[in-house]
Formats: structure tokens, C-alpha cells, sequence
């Protein structure tokens, strides 16, 4: 199903390379620049070629449900993204974080959960922590 998004994508593409053989056939031949047709294709491809990794890469980071704040990451788990000793950076849900550890050095790659905050810098713990906490 085509979005209204999409169809402006396409329309808007289709104006910039329009404006592109423009400035290659007329523009720069104006200005003793003459680029042979093979290179005018490449440049069309290319320039499709770029406006489709950046509709993709724009869809992508609209889908993406946004993080209201600190506290709403009580809770949540990632992983060590650099020692912790005790403090270093943890990925949340792709997303890069200074962290503070409770438990003492973390590993990287090791779980860790989000306990607290900091201002902007997050309190964590081992994952395999809240497990032993509850036995």
C-alpha cells in the first residue's frame, strides 16, 4: 500500500533527477562541460540509487518508538557496551548510554538492567543479578 509519504518520495526524486539532466545538458555544457550520455545514466542510477537508502533509512528511524525519558528505562536490559569499572557505557534497545554499576566491574557484552538514574547517566546492575536476588 502506498503511503502519501511514499508518493512524495517518488514525486520529489523524480524533480531532483530531472533538474540533474537539466544542469548536465544544458547547465554544464554552458560552461564548455560536456559529460558523454553513459555518465549521465550513472549519475541518474546513483542519484535513485541514494534517494532510495535515504527513504529506507528515514522510514526506519520514523518506526522507531521514541524513549519519553530516564525513568521509563527502570526495568529495562542490555548489555555492557564497555567495562563497568564502575562506570563505562551499556546499549539499551540500540541506543548508547553512560551507566553507573552497582554490582561492581561489568564485563563487556555482560546483561545488565537499568535500577536507577543519575541526571542523564543510568544506575545498572548484572543481569544475573535480580536472580539471585529472588531466590
Amino acid at each position: 500500500m502506498m503511503t502519501g509519504r511514499l508518493i512524495l518520495a517518488i514525486i520529489s526524486t523524480l524533480i531532483e533527477e530531472a533538474a540533474l539532466i537539466v544542469i548536465v545538458l544544458w547547465g554544464l555544457p554552458q560552461l564548455g562541460i560536456r559529460i558523454p550520455l553513459p555518465g549521465l545514466v550513472a549519475l541518474v542510477v546513483a542519484w535513485g540509487a541514494f534517494s532510495i537508502f535515504i527513504y529506507r533509512m528515514g522510514s526506519r528511524a520514523l518506526r522507531k518508538k521514541p524513549m519519553p525519558g530516564l525513568l521509563t528505562m527502570i526495568g529495562s536490559r542490555g548489555k555492557a557496551a564497555s567495562p563497568l569499572v564502575p562506570e563505562g557505557f551499556v546499549r539499551i534497545k540500540g541506543e548508547l548510554w553512560e551507566a553507573k554499576s552497582l554490582s561492581g566491574k561489568i564485563r563487556t557484552r555482560e546483561e545488565i538492567m537499568v535500577v536507577g538514574q543519575d541526571g542523564l547517566k543510568l544506575i545498572v546492575r548484572k543481569g544475573s543479578d535480580d536472580l539471585k536476588a529472588t531466590k
